[in-house]
């Protein structure tokens, strides 16, 4: 099912604004709820792609099993990209979407994992924040490189982690699902401990670097965005 996207009334147009929401919604984020456990339940990815010549942007929510990954729903919404590139501000280009192809799942998702960051941002809230706090579902983020942030590498087996650093303050964790396979960089976004947000990771990673979540996820946006053009 592909859903149409309607850009929220009063959404953010400048980077002042943008700004302005990331501060108020900020205190908002709840981090002292553990989560729910992995292998329980049902938990989802979500993805983004774009094609910038047409200015469209479509969104994947993929829903799985959380005990056997077993895919059970999935849903895309496409629409207009609703706010320019800017670093530290990428939710406001792929939120609408989001939020749309979350909407039009005939289940609820459970736990949702961004192909992103949540406290690992610059302003410590990063798209898996900010979704968690709009909808109320607990989030996390699993990104493919650390941002701007510093670590040591962690150990060669799978499962080693290390803090994910902004000085002295521990924001995420870079992950090795995979023995002797780069990092992924695991940080909270709502309702989950960080402890609990990296065994989410390592579960939905069991034969690759990135978990099935964002796998599907990022499979079926690319499949989607390829059918607008078409």
């Amino acid at each position: 099912m592909t859903t149409t996207v309607r850009i929220p009334a009063g959404w953010p147009a400048t980077e002042d604004q943008a700004r302005a929401v990331q501060d108020e919604l900020r205190g908002r984020v709840v981090l002292d709820e553990p989560g729910p456990p992995p292998g329980t339940g049902r938990v989802t990815g979500v993805d983004v792609a774009y094609d910038d010549e047409r200015d469209v942007v479509v969104a994947a929510a993929v829903v799985l099993d959380a005990s056997t990954l077993d895919v059970v729903a999935e849903a895309t919404a496409v629409g207009q990209v609703p706010f320019p590139y800017v670093p530290g501000l990428l939710a406001f280009r792929e939120i609408p979407a989001v939020l749309a192809a979350l909407e039009a799942l005939p289940c609820a998702p459970g736990l949702v994992v961004c192909d992103g960051y949540g406290l690992a941002h610059p302003r410590r809230f990063g798209l898996a924040s900010h979704l968690g706090v709009l909808t109320g579902l607990p989030t996390i983020g699993v990104a493919k490189n650390p941002f701007t942030f510093t670590y040591e590498e962690p150990g060669a087996p799978r499962g080693s982690a290390s803090p994910l650093l902004a000085g002295e303050e521990e924001v995420g964790r870079a992950l090795r699902t995979q023995a002797g396979v780069k990092p992924v960089f695991v940080s909270v976004g709502h309702r989950v401990t960080l402890d609990t947000a990296c065994a989410h990771a390592l579960h939905l990673a069991q034969r690759f670097r990135q978990p099935e979540t964002t796998r599907h996820a990022d499979a079926l946006c690319r499949r989607a965005l390829k059918a607008t053009a078409a």
